[in-house]
């Protein structure tokens, strides 16, 4: 059968695996052996990462030509190395072995790659053949049994080739029979639409985290600089910002450091603080970024101010702290409400978005502020920052803002009746149409019954405070209100969750499915959800998002789990989307985190989504990230772990003798001469996930104020104090 020596293996997927030689295969991996059933359904290639669909189908493994885990360069280095071990065959084997030798290169490309070599768990060696199924590998090795030390250098596969075909395919047998070759071709179940959206209960979209920033104090946004360099800023409500480097390493040292004049409060709740951060878009020639913090001004009275500052020429990571320059200050008359965002439209004009001014129901004035054109509270503004205006201002207003030449109305004014819009992001448009380029999307904080997503239009009245959501609030006002006031695209119940946290619209690369989706939460509820446009009808529906889940996030790197309280949305320079969330909601408790979103179900092909940063000098020391979130290959360990000492403690409990022993000791524990030393035990550690009751230790007061960005629940407002 052979026609020349066995060749050694070249470029093949085959680790050294020294507990295969031994025979004994099962041993090796006992944390997912245990956890099949868990792990069903799920798709997953040898680099731990999603499988992809390709613009070109695959020549040589037909079977996974348009989805799975091989691009056309290692598809070709699959036939090249078929070639190869035909060479070593005769006419005859070619026609009996080409196949079933084919078949088995094959399966690296298979979205199963992952349950095929037992590649789910990064710290054991990837099985040297894919598994097999019983009555296939039984027919191949009768027909080929010179074919396994061409396919395999294994010497514990090798050996077996001269025993009985039981043995062999023992060895090479899968715990759950769906995914062994050919089964997982066959499987209904394993066979739905490739790369399809993974669902959880109800519908849910299923998505993934990988926790990329820890240790923050109430993080209320991240931006880039637009600069090439891929950057990430940070800042907290404090007042510090923050740069992480592509890598994911911090600088020790923070961009920006306004503690000593940022005014917020460890309160719990304190919506007042550092509340927006954006980067000129020009900011590679100019160095110019702007900031919007809460301050005290003459007499304590609050304001919000937002100011102009420059990059210091001597560290490209270091704020010119002298630099900055007011451009706007507007009193505050009440602590919450504060508004918070700052960004930059297509048109390069500057969008600041502002609350209403505080307290509940908008109570100032006859209208409130949000209806009030001659107050900037309850608005949305656009100004040029890019020359000087009239009277000493530092900006100016654009000619073509609606309310220009509105007697009694400033001229800044771009947008009117909003609550507290919190968190508004511009929509980069769909990577190849364009589509839905620039269109700005806000999240606005209701009162009592709703919270609501919003498209901001020029001249637009979003209703507040005579409508809330889709209903009237002040009912007097709502019937004398206009027809055209604007509509959200979106709202949602209190039964839902009771602060929105607006997002982004995904326009990134890693995780085509989830392009064109909207994606928001609730600060209150924790919960993620994402709205799908109908472009017929221009209707959005909304999509709850399912974090986690044992089959579809387990991979190396990724949790299922998040802080609560969600406090913004980010999305990186190359598009990719990501949230930052707190499980104590206190601007100087360090329990903030950063989860970038990951779709298990489909990704990019490799090398599509590939950027070179642009190189930046460092001065400060780096900090390497380490991830405090558990993975889910983690949790599932520490499950497989508990129940084989169950099982343990079990079987030693059914001896005779144990079970002496052990009443011995029970009646030891029972005496009344035994320490209370003894019978408390040891102090617990405390686990990785739990928080300290607060960054002073002292007990949660409760919120004040009405409900705004960072509500209280119904039952707290009542006077019933935080746990």
């Amino acid at each position: 059968m052979l026609r020349r020596p066995i060749p050694s293996l070249r470029g093949g997927l085959c680790r050294p695996a020294p507990w295969l030689s031994s025979g004994i295969f099962c041993l090796c991996l006992p944390f997912l052996l245990g956890q099949v059933g868990l792990l069903q359904g799920h798709r997953q290639c040898l680099d731990y990462g999603p499988p992809f669909q390709l613009p070109l189908h695959l020549e040589f493994c037909s079977d996974y030509k348009s989805f799975g885990c091989c691009d056309q360069h290692k598809d070709r280095r699959i036939a090249a190395r078929y070639q190869d071990i035909l060479e070593y065959l005769d006419p005859k084997s070619h026609e009996l072995c080409g196949g079933y030798i084919k078949d088995i290169l094959c399966q690296v490309c298979s979205p199963y790659a992952a349950h095929l070599y037992g590649a789910q768990d990064a710290r054991t060696p990837l099985r040297p053949l894919p598994g097999l199924c019983a009555d296939y590998c039984s027919a191949f090795l009768s027909r080929c049994p010179a074919a396994t030390s061409l396919l395999t250098g294994d010497h514990g596969l090798r050996a077996t080739r001269g025993q009985d075909s039981a043995t062999f395919c023992h060895l090479l047998r899968l715990p759950d029979q769906d995914y062994c070759f050919p089964n997982v071709l066959r499987s209904h179940r394993l066979a739905r639409t490739p790369g399809a959206a993974a669902t959880g209960p109800r519908g849910c979209l299923r998505l993934c985290l990988a926790e990329v920033a820890t240790g923050l104090r109430n993080p209320v946004c991240m931006v880039h600089a637009g600069d090439g360099t891929h950057r990430r800023f940070v800042a907290e409500q404090v007042g510090a910002v923050w740069v992480y480097l592509p890598d994911g390493s911090r600088l020790q040292q923070p961009f920006l450091d306004l503690k000593d004049t940022v005014l917020t409060t460890p309160r719990i709740g304190d919506e007042r603080g550092f509340l927006g951060l954006a980067f000129h878009p020009r900011f590679r020639s100019n160095r110019k970024f702007y900031i919007y913090y809460s301050c005290l001004g003459r007499k304590k009275v609050e304001k919000i101010r937002i100011s102009e500052m420059q990059v210091s020429r001597a560290d490209p990571n270091k704020a010119d702290p002298k630099s900055e320059r007011v451009i706007l200050e507007i009193e505050e008359p009440a602590s919450n409400h504060n508004g918070g965002q700052l960004l930059f439209g297509l048109d390069d004009y500057m969008y600041i978005f502002t609350g209403d001014g505080g307290q509940a129901g908008d109570p100032f004035g006859k209208f409130g502020n949000a209806q009030n054109k001659s107050s900037l509270l309850g608005k949305v503004l656009r100004i040029d920052v890019n020359g000087a205006g009239a009277d000493g201002k530092w900006y100016r207003v654009p000619s073509d803002n609606p309310f220009v030449s509105e007697p009694g109305a400033h001229p800044a004014i771009y947008a009117y009746g909003v609550r507290n819009m919190w968190r508004c992001a511009v929509d980069r448009g769909d990577p190849i149409t364009r589509q839905g380029r620039g269109r700005i999307f806000c999240g606005d904080v209701g009162q009592n019954k709703f919270e609501e997503i919003d498209l901001i239009v020029k001249g637009g009245n979003y209703g507040w405070r005579a409508k809330e959501g889709f209903e009237c609030y002040d009912k007097e006002l709502c019937h004398n209100a206009s027809l055209d006031d604007v509509l959200p695209i979106y709202a949602y119940g209190h039964a839902v969750g009771k602060s929105v946290t607006g997002g982004y619209v995904y326009r990134g690369c890693e995780s085509p499915n989830l392009n064109g989706l909207y994606i928001f939460g609730d600060f209150m509820s924790g919960r993620l959800m994402a709205l799908q446009e109908d472009r017929e009808t221009k209707k959005w529906k909304k999509r709850d998002i399912c974090v986690g889940g044992t089959t579809s996030c387990a991979l190396p790197g990724l949790t299922g789990t998040y802080s609560k309280f969600i406090i913004s949305f980010a999305e990186d320079e190359a598009g990719e989307l990501y949230f930052l969330a707190t499980s104590y909601p206190s601007a100087y408790s360090p329990h903030g985190s950063i989860y970038k979103f990951v779709d298990p179900s489909r990704r990019a092909p490799p090398g599509k989504c590939k950027h070179k940063a642009a190189p930046v000098k460092t001065k400060s020391k780096r900090i390497q990230f380490r991830p405090v979130a558990k993975t889910v290959l983690e949790l599932l360990k520490e499950q497989s772990e508990k129940g084989a000492r169950k099982l343990s403690n079990a079987t030693v409990a059914s001896s005779p003798a144990q079970a002496s022993s052990q009443k011995g000791s029970a009646k030891k524990l029972a005496s009344p001469t035994s320490s209370k030393k003894t019978l408390q035990g040891p102090v617990p550690k405390r686990r990785a996930g739990m928080r300290s009751p607060g960054p002073q230790g002292k007990k949660r007061k409760s919120l004040k104020g009405h409900s705004g960005r960072m509500r209280q629940p119904a039952e707290r407002r009542a006077g019933r104090s935080l746990p």
